[in-house]
């Protein structure tokens, strides 16, 4: 039999996803069939699958070892590299840096060089998290960022930082704002493009109309020429929605394309300036536009978080691009 006790991070979960974390090796039919014949009790007691459970529950499980994970003190996250460049940092959130090249989660190419195991290994050494004394959670990102684009990435260090998270952005609550260096000069300075996009998931490229098509999600995009130089703009923009690849995409519809973007732009333009392998885009500043009500991250309400190093900006500015 083994025992454990509810904490605060996994406050709120049914106990079935609960259980499936933590013996992940137990099939779904053996879980709840144990449920049913009380091998697994909640408090003591039989419990419903979709029980709730609060901080302090004691869940008892008589099931086999072979269904629990080995115990491993060795941890991935211990091989990805101590770099992290932090904007901001209390006991519920870490504003972070994310430079281009840099995948903010795993994927089948990579999987210990990542922003989130960075953050992980971080506040592992540091004493904020240990894997042995959380039965479900681990420190996650709010929101991510492709790999060949720059700028803030908000990373939760405990469950109910991350909740509140992902209901501000879903109500648009957070304001991101970006600079990017686009191709060739807008005929208006300032503005904002609406359209519709359609992601192709085999090709992970955006299509964009400007009329309603199937499967089409609207997409809102306002932007701002700062300067004008050698053929190049250098803007500021704000998503009013959150589309997949939204700003590239955008741009390139009206002919705009972001410099260095090999997927929505052209190569020979981007030879001619360079030949940079990373489209010239940065979140470059996270404003907390609260509206309602934000739990244990209110004293964040109104603030704003300014990343100082945009990598191109300087170079723009001095006509070095």
């Amino acid at each position: 039999m083994r025992s454990f006790t509810v904490t605060k991070n996994d406050a709120g979960k049914r106990l079935d996803s609960f259980i499936t974390k933590t013996a992940p090796l137990l099939p779904k039919n053996l879980l709840y069939k144990y449920i049913r014949l009380k091998r697994i009790k909640l408090n003591g007691k039989k419990s419903e699958i979709s029980a709730r459970l609060k901080e302090n529950d004691v869940i008892d499980m008589y099931i086999n070892d072979e269904f629990f994970e080995k115990n491993e003190y060795t941890y991935s996250f211990m091989k990805a590299p101590k770099q992290l460049n932090i904007v901001y940092e209390d006991d519920n959130i870490m504003l972070l840096d994310k430079k281009a090249g840099v995948l903010s989660h795993p994927d089948n190419g990579e999987y210990i060089d990542t922003l989130i195991t960075r953050v992980q290994r971080y506040l592992y050494e540091k004493g904020e998290y240990d894997p042995k004394n959380e039965n479900s959670f681990a420190p996650a990102l709010a929101n991510r960022i492709d790999r060949n684009t720059g700028g803030i990435v908000i990373a939760a260090k405990n469950a109910q930082t991350l909740k509140i998270l992902n209901e501000k952005i879903k109500n648009r609550e957070l304001k991101k704002m970006y600079l990017c260096v686009i191709v060739g000069y807008l005929k208006k300075k300032s503005g904002i493009l609406e359209s519709y996009m359609v992601k192709n998931e085999q090709k992970n490229r955006v299509f964009v109309y400007d009329h309603p098509v199937e499967d089409g999600k609207t997409a809102k995009t306002g932007y701002k020429v700062l300067a004008e130089s050698n053929g190049l703009s250098l803007l500021e923009v704000e998503l009013f929605t959150g589309r997949t690849h939204q700003i590239r995409a955008h741009m390139a519809s009206i002919g705009h394309p972001l410099l260095g973007d090999g997927k929505y732009g052209t190569n020979s333009v981007n030879k001619k300036y360079g030949g940079y392998k990373k489209q010239f885009l940065y979140s470059y500043r996270l404003d907390f536009d609260f509206k309602t009500d934000s739990g244990i991250l209110s004293y964040l309400g109104g603030k704003s978080f300014t990343v100082g190093d945009v990598w191109f900006k300087t170079a723009f500015l001095n006509g070095e691009l």
